[in-house]
């Protein structure tokens, strides 16, 4: 039984893909099948950003395709990773004597494009660097950054990358401001109800009514906590408890603070876990610098959301408050 507004499921990331580049030609359009990249590209004098990713999540990922953020966003299918040829011809239409920087999430799909993609392209004489966001902490406190999968903190991280290129910062000097923001981000996603796949209906992971997860990731998978649903002060503060455990905030830290809705949780919801959790954090003497509650990754018809906590240095700060952007899902008009 259909239960979604689509057509051809076998069609659906080429029509959603269009309806992108209809609705936002000042933003964005296709250069390629399932490549979408700026309208108007920056100099090729300035790095080029990079990211790749299943569709499914919308907007994430194209939807930050744009100036100040990324150049080129290289689209998979449902919950799927692209192809490695695919990205490579990404990295073929990005190449220039500045590089190229590919921002990839930690999931196995991704990965493994990735590497593939970046070998070839590197035997082409291709200039590329590759960073890996991995700010999930439901494998646990202090686990490896290889078990961590990537969550919404790459979004930030687009912005932050997308400024600094924007600034003429080099290749290796982009790579150092994404490592440092990666050993400072955290997120941790909870769900009350789980998503379905728009393809074939199927249902990815079973919650009872009245049970929420913490430590859902990014399609739906399990892999945290189940108990009986609480309220909206009790769920925000048991996770910047876990968040803060993680990052380790020392009194007067800057910080970035953002809840995502991933589908089917409303704004209202969203608004009032978000007082929550900065009250926690104001009375841990933490001050919430760059804040915004707001879909930016979703997961289909999925209730619940992501909280992104992260200690920002002053770039970064810089480069999230401060500095312009202009694309379908996040504009900031800069100081």
């Amino acid at each position: 039984m259909q239960t979604k507004f689509i057509n051809n499921p076998e069609n659906i990331t080429k029509e959603l893909l269009e309806g992108l580049v209809l609705a936002y030609p000042e933003h964005v359009k296709l250069a390629a099948e399932n490549i979408v990249v700026r309208a108007n590209p920056k100099d090729e004098d300035k790095v080029a950003i990079v990211t790749l990713g299943g569709s499914g999540h919308e907007p994430a990922l194209s939807g930050f395709v744009g100036d100040g953020m990324l150049d080129c966003s290289v689209v998979g299918d449902i919950f799927a990773a692209p192809g490695a040829q695919r990205l490579l011809q990404a990295l073929r239409l990005m190449q220039r004597k500045a590089g190229i920087l590919l921002v990839v999430l930690n999931h196995s799909g991704d990965v493994l494009s990735a590497n593939m993609a970046c070998q070839l392209a590197e035997r082409e004489g291709i200039k590329v660097a590759k960073v890996m966001t991995h700010d999930d902490i439901s494998a646990g406190i202090g686990a490896d950054l290889n078990d961590r999968r990537g969550l919404a903190g790459c979004v930030p991280l687009y912005k932050i990358l997308g400024a600094a290129a924007d600034e003429g910062k080099s290749l290796d000097e982009l790579v150092e401001i994404a490592e440092r923001y990666n050993q400072q981000v955290a997120t941790l996603a909870v769900a009350m109800k789980s998503c379905s796949h728009p393809q074939n209906g199927a249902i990815i992971t079973d919650l009872p009514d009245g049970i929420m997860e913490i430590g859902m990731g990014q399609h739906g998978e399990g892999g945290g906590t189940r108990k009986a649903l609480v309220s909206a002060d009790d769920t925000a503060a048991e996770m910047v408890g876990l968040l803060c455990q993680q990052l380790k905030p020392e009194k007067g830290d800057k910080m970035m603070l953002i809840i995502n809705g991933v589908g089917a949780t409303t704004h209202m919801e969203l608004n009032i876990v978000f007082r929550k959790a900065f009250y926690e954090l104001e009375a841990r003497g933490l001050q919430v610098c760059v804040s915004r509650i707001q879909e930016i990754l979703t997961v289909q018809e999925q209730a619940g959301f992501q909280m992104i906590l992260g200690i920002l240095d002053d770039d970064h700060i810089e480069y999230l408050k401060n500095k312009p952007s202009n694309t379908p899902y996040w504009t900031n008009l800069g100081s």
